[in-house]
């Protein structure tokens, strides 16, 4: 069965100055090095804080079908005997039921893993990007629009967040493709295209606009991410600039983009992992995000060792179009049933609704379990 239509985008590469503003959850100053003597060691997130906004975005439906586990602890006994008669009293019917139910399972969410250091976005505010690149407007809202137009949209979308959510701040975003795949060999002979200077500068721009967060993506066609990612380390540097990879336009070689789906390991994402680490602690920076999109089994292989690191938030993102029960489908499959730190979700504002029926709305996503916490408009 077909489970969900994809759409091929063009990515492209982008840096962003520091909004201090951003950061949430508390203490948001960056940790600077004591002189001659050892830097001070990274103070993490509040965690009682943490842990709250995390269970919050768990989203967990109750669980009514099942037996938990202090059921049988909490009941109380019934006598084996009633005095003065010799047989046996009945077990009430709703302790029948009780014992015929299964032990209700543990809850996948909210996954345990490392709390991110202090001043991290995630989970604290929820990220609203928009995506494209400014060469095609067949690519996403940024090359489809002027930047003075895209921006407006983005400030209505994020408002719209919101909205919904008035828990959540929201961060408003430029998802911008750096290193876009394509159908020709080009000049590297890699399948893919490296965005001129210009144009990172021109998103740059667009971000700095809006006070928010850059995303440089990464489709890296035939080369791969450990040669793609350190070359955008001068952006990197930036403080509210982020990293996004596409499995899907990661391929080996022999096989088109376009003409077959690729794959990323945990390997390769625990590389690009580092590598931000590595810059946050160089930098004396706040914690990164990294975004992996996904909406296949394959796309990404070995999840379960993937590791956030305190200085580097992973979100798993759904990236496919298709409607609303397609997306759902895909997100339960791929993206919550499969736990790695938070989670992302995209909406095609063409496609959804030419091959889905309609747009979902913030509302519609927000009854996801878990909740995104990032959102990425094509």
């Amino acid at each position: 069965m077909k489970r969900l239509m994809v759409v091929l985008c063009a990515m492209g590469v982008a840096g962003l100055g520091a909004v201090a503003l951003l950061h949430g959850g508390q203490a948001s100053k960056p940790v600077v090095s004591g002189g001659a003597s050892a830097a001070t060691a990274p103070a993490t997130v509040d965690k009682a804080a943490y842990d709250a906004k995390m269970l919050a975005l768990a989203n967990l439906p109750p669980q009514s079908d099942c037996k938990k586990s202090d059921d049988t602890a909490s009941a109380k006994k019934a006598p084996d005997k009633v005095p003065g008669k010799a047989r046996e009293l009945k077990p009430a019917a709703s302790t029948k039921r009780r014992d015929a139910l299964r032990p209700c399972p543990a809850p996948l969410w909210p996954p345990h893993t490392v709390y991110p250091e202090a001043g991290a976005i995630l989970p604290f505010k929820r990220v609203v990007a928009y995506y494209g690149n400014f060469y095609s407007p067949r690519m996403g809202v940024l090359g489809k629009y002027p930047p003075d137009k895209v921006l407006a949209m983005l400030e209505s979308q994020a408002n719209a967040w919101a909205k919904a959510d008035p828990s959540t701040p929201v961060v408003p975003a430029i998802d911008y493709i750096v290193v876009s795949a394509q159908g020709m060999p080009g000049r590297t002979g890699k399948y893919m295209m490296r965005m001129p200077a210009g144009q990172i500068e021109k998103a740059i721009s667009m971000a700095n606009q809006i006070h928010g967060l850059l995303f440089l993506d990464v489709q890296p066609g035939w080369s791969t991410v450990q040669v793609e990612v350190p070359r955008l380390a001068p952006y990197l540097k930036l403080p509210n600039v982020e990293l996004a990879l596409d499995p899907e336009f990661a391929l080996t070689e022999g096989k088109r983009p376009g003409a077959w789906r690729g794959t990323l390991s945990a390997a390769d994402i625990n590389f690009a992992a580092r590598f931000l680490a590595e810059i946050v602690r160089q930098n004396h920076l706040l914690p990164k995000i990294l975004v992996v999109h996904r909406f296949t089994q394959r796309m990404v292989t070995d999840y379960r060792a993937i590791k956030p690191l305190p200085q580097v938030e992973i979100v798993m993102d759904m990236d496919g179009f298709g409607s609303p029960a397609l997306k759902h489908a895909a997100y339960r499959d791929f993206v919550a049933n499969q736990p790695v730190q938070f989670t992302g979700f995209k909406l095609f504002y063409i496609n959804d609704i030419k091959w889905g029926g309609c747009l979902m709305t913030p509302a519609q996503v927000l009854r996801l379990s878990p909740q995104p916490i990032f959102i990425l408009y094509q």
